[in-house]
């Protein structure tokens, strides 16, 4: 029975490895060669403002990682503006102000997005009431 116990075990292990790496593949990023700066920290910068930047065609990946030509363009304006002594601040004031808020992978809390940021904990919160009523009705009757 042991055996049988461990058998299952490594199995199990196995399979869940295995799911992990298909779903969780390696980390591969659609930056081009010919897209680096050659100052390292600027580099960098670029790298940590695109991690921040929603494609717009893939939607739930940062332009680092898309692919999208409209992603590699976004690279570079991130790089010309790096290179012109832009701050960050202004670099993500300028994507905003061109394609609104939408473009951040997380954007401010304002009025605006009042309903993006809370609607999920609200949501989440009916869940769990509607639950603990399920239970108490169902305990109830017992």
């Amino acid at each position: 029975m042991k055996k049988f116990i461990f058998l299952h075990y490594i199995i199990t292990c196995f399979i869940f490895a295995i799911i992990s790496l298909s779903i969780f593949h390696f980390n591969t990023f659609a930056v081009e060669p010919d897209e680096f700066l050659i100052d390292i920290k600027q580099e960098t910068r670029a790298r940590e403002i695109s991690k921040m930047i929603r494609c717009l065609i893939c939607q739930n990946q940062s332009i680092d990682d898309s692919e999208a030509q409209i992603a590699k363009d976004l690279r570079s304006v991130i790089r010309v503006k790096i290179l012109e002594g832009k701050k960050d601040e202004e670099i993500y004031k300028f994507l905003t102000d061109r394609y609104g808020d939408f473009i951040l992978l997380r954007p401010p809390i304002k009025k605006s997005t009042y309903a993006l940021w809370f609607l999920p904990f609200i949501f989440s919160l009916m869940g769990v009431i509607t639950i603990f009523r399920h239970n108490y009705k169902s305990n109830k009757k017992k």
